[in-house]
């Protein structure tokens, strides 16, 4: 299966895979407004490394899940 596939099926049948994949797309979203304000102001940057810190995590999370998928499915 590739790997376009596999996030297609758990993006439908897993929810905490659904979830991340949520929260990382709202995270990145919020990511980009604030990279568009200028001034950027210093609470702005340090919303924005919080927001790079909980993408990272999101993603992270999913690629955990992605693993144990592909592990289950060449098993």
């Amino acid at each position: 299966m590739d790997l376009d596939a596999l996030i297609e099926r758990l993006t439908a049948e897993n929810e905490e895979f659904r979830r991340l994949r949520t929260e990382h797309h709202a995270h990145d979203l919020e990511l980009q407004e604030l990279t568009r304000q200028v001034p950027s102001t210093s609470e702005a940057q340090w919303r924005g490394s919080e927001l790079k810190k909980l993408k990272l995590i999101a993603k992270d999370s999913m690629e955990a899940i992605l693993r144990q998928a592909r592990h289950s499915v060449t098993a």
